[in-house]
């Protein structure tokens, strides 16, 4: 997959502000056994979630949970807290739109980040991918438009 991109570094940036989590301890298996895919979370401070890559807004799902940004290289999915999806919408507000052209930091979606965390299972956003040879930033403070991933196939 992906052998075009023979050698070549791929730079993903936080979405969010935030404290960066490892996917192993995520509290939803189907992230921490990176069934949906490898990458890392974090535990948002912030309220605007961006685009991690210059690309096109892919997909948004309809309960604005979740959004996938293709770039010309891969697709990012960047999935806002663990079982938000049950609250189908609330506290979530569409900023852009699918078939938008981003750039890294453009607003996708912005929350009632009080009100995720008093009603959603957790509000850690797992950033996920599929590719091989990520490097991830270790564990620490991250701000929006920081390097917290890099994919090198090859």
């Amino acid at each position: 997959m992906f052998g075009w991109l023979k050698g070549k570094k791929i730079s993903i940036f936080a979405p969010v502000d935030g404290e960066i989590i490892d996917l192993d301890n995520v509290p939803d298996e189907v992230f921490s056994t990176r069934l949906a895919g490898d990458g890392m979370a974090i535990k948002p401070t912030s309220d605007v979630f961006a685009s991690p890559v210059d690309g096109t807004v892919y997909r948004i799902f309809d309960t604005n949970h979740a959004y996938v940004i293709k770039s010309n290289e891969l697709e990012v999915i960047v999935h806002i807290g663990i079982d938000t999806v049950n609250l189908k919408g609330e506290g979530f507000t569409r900023v852009a739109n699918v078939g938008d052209k981003v750039s890294v930091g453009d607003p996708i979606i912005k929350v009632d980040l009080p009100f995720l965390e008093s009603n959603a299972k957790s509000i850690i956003t797992p950033i996920v991918l599929n590719s091989s040879k990520i490097s991830i930033k270790e564990n620490g403070k991250i701000e929006q438009g920081n390097l917290i991933m890099e994919v090198e196939n090859g």
